[in-house]
Order: C-alpha cells, then structure tokens, then sequence
C-alpha cells in the first residue's frame, strides 16, 4: 500500500490540472510512486491522450443516415434470463432503411466470433451493407471483428459513447422487443427461447404493419424496394447493395469429373 502525504497529494492535482511538460510530470511520479509505477501511469496517461484521436479515426460517420436498402445495418445486444436461471444474450441486427429484424441470435454468452457467423451469413444471404452502426462494446471493436469488416469492404459507424440515441433504429427495434416478445414470455429453457424469439421476429417482419413505413410490413416494403430498384443481372455483391436489391451470385461452371458423356465421339475419316 502505498500512502502520499497532504503536500504530494496537492502537488499531483495540480500538475494534472496544469499544462507542464510530460517530463516534470514524470519526474514527480517518480518521486510519489517510485519508477515502476510510474511508468505504468505514463502509459496510462499517454494511452488517455491517444483515444480520442484513435476513435475519432474508428469512429466513420456516426449520424450517417440510412439512404436506401443495405446501406446501414445496426446492431447491439439485449440481456433477459429464463426461469430456470439461464441468462439470455440476444444479438439483434436490423436493416435501418427497411426496418427489418435481420437477426436474432440467442444464447448464454456471444463474443465476437459469433458475432463473425452471423454477420457472414447474412452478408452470404443479402449481400454486404455499406455500413455497420454499432457501440464501442468489446465485441463490436474486437480485432478479429474489425479486421472481417474491413475485408469485406463495410465502413463502421460507431456511435458515441453513452450516446444510444446515435442508433436510433435499432433502440427503437430493442424496445418493441423487450415490450412485445421478452416482456410477454416467460421461457422455460434457453431452447424454448430461442424457438419463441424467431417466431416473433417473423412475425415482426411479416405481419405486423410500420407507420413509418405507410402502414406495410418490413418485409412488403423490402420486396417492393427490390421492385423497383432491383439491381442490374450484372451486379453481385456490394454492387447488388447500392442498388437496393439483391443481383444474382455467381455460379461456378460445374465440373464435368465422374459424368458421363452421351454424345458419340466423333470417328476420323480414314
């Protein structure tokens, strides 16, 4: 335990409040804390002048605006527990433009791996967003997350910290979640909770009319958009996106290994 008398005490608050040199500083922690703590604060001090600079380059856009299909997708976690005691962690990914419940993956503990599985199998169903609007939670800013994104050429839009009004869409999704689907069950087991939670995302998507959306389903307003802004038989992928539908994937020229051929062989004139 380490103890700093009156005069230490006041003479480190006001360096701290003071704009002196990093070296002076430096030399007074010395003094308070003893060399290895005082390298430990250093690093935490020169870590704290660092992030705003470090999130200000993380952190792309945050108020950018859903414009069409595909174009921001958001997503965060719900907490709940059954009544046998399991805790349920919830990961919710919506489409801000159509407002659809893209997801719902259910279970005890999500890091970001799972996270990982979801979003590549719905950019492998849909295509890939233009951005991804989440918090700074650690599953959201982990490397391994960071790094997929960045491989499939999506742009992260992080919101502020304490700021969820930033991600509205799907504050607005989690609590017509929490009111209408946790709020009104009581599930028994993980299993029936995960049966239950897709059932009303479904219902959710497919039967239950958005005034904001003149009174369609996410679903009806989705498949109207690709309507009349499907995308051009050329375009895959993120081209597909921007365009506000899906354009076809590319299908691989099938192998002709092991078929038969039924056509004759052609005998040369002799």
């Amino acid at each position: 335990m380490i103890s700093l008398n009156a005069d230490l005490i006041a003479e480190r608050d006001l360096l701290r409040r003071s704009s002196l040199t990093h070296e002076f500083c430096h030399a007074v922690s010395c003094h308070e804390l003893g060399p290895g703590l005082a390298a430990v604060a250093a690093g935490s001090a020169a870590g704290a002048s660092q992030a705003p600079a470090q999130a200000d380059r993380d952190r792309a856009a945050p108020s950018a605006g859903a414009h069409w299909r595909q174009s921001v997708w958001s997503y965060d976690f719900v907490f709940d527990w059954c009544a046998n005691g399991q805790h349920l962690k919830c990961l919710t990914v919506t489409d801000e433009w159509t407002r659809e419940g893209l997801a719902i993956e259910v279970d005890g503990r999500i890091r970001s791996g799972r996270v990982i599985e979801v979003l590549s199998r719905l950019v492998s169903e849909r295509g890939a967003p233009l951005y991804l609007r989440s918090d700074n939670g650690p599953e959201f800013v982990s490397r391994a997350l960071l790094k997929w994104i960045v491989d499939q050429g999506i742009r992260t839009a992080l919101i502020d910290p304490g700021k969820p009004w930033q991600n509205g869409m799907l504050e607005s999704f989690n609590g017509k979640f929490r009111d209408e689907c946790l709020g009104m069950e009581w599930f028994l087991s993980r299993v029936q909770a995960k049966v239950v939670i897709e059932a009303w995302r479904k219902h959710f998507n497919e039967v239950r009319p958005h005034s904001s959306l003149d009174y369609l389903t996410p679903a009806e307003f989705a498949a109207k958009l690709q309507h009349t802004n499907a995308a051009p038989a050329s375009a895959t992928g993120r081209g597909a996106a921007r365009c506000g539908g899906f354009g076809p994937r590319p299908v691989a020229t099938p192998s002709l290994k092991g078929q038969s051929n039924d056509q004759e062989t052609p005998v040369p004139p002799t």
